[in-house]
């Protein structure tokens, strides 16, 4: 275990670990969806969902701040990308309003520190 707040690996990071949890929650919640859309929007909302706590860890594999800020910023897209579906899921019914708003919120949350660590990134790249 290494000391408090030192990062060794993408899996030690909050948002990386924020984002995996999000992603089994779209999974979970997209199980009631109906049948005919297993490749519509379940696919896509599981798909965007992954890409978020994958281009993180792809990002930060590269280790070149640079490249990790790149990567960060198409997370933040598919956190777009997955409030834009989650919203659809509602209007046509597969959600409910109270799993939207869990999920929206979670992403809204998720977005924030993702745009944290992009300016955290963005300074150390300076400095360099």
């Amino acid at each position: 275990m290494q000391p408090e707040g030192r990062i060794s690996s993408y899996r030690d990071l909050k948002v990386w670990q924020f984002a995996v949890e999000l992603a089994a929650r779209c999974y979970e919640l997209t199980k009631s969806y109906p049948r005919e859309e297993i490749f519509g929007l379940v696919a896509q909302v599981r798909r965007c969902s992954v890409s978020v706590a994958a281009n993180i860890a792809e990002g930060y594999g590269r280790e070149q701040r640079g490249a990790f800020v790149q990567f960060l910023r198409i997370a933040q897209g598919s956190l777009k990308e997955l409030e834009t579906h989650v919203v659809i899921s509602q209007r046509v019914g597969f959600l409910k309003a109270e799993a939207a708003a869990e999920l929206l919120d979670a992403s809204e949350e998720c977005g924030k520190m993702l745009r944290s660590l992009i300016r955290v990134a963005q300074r150390k790249q300076a400095d360099e």
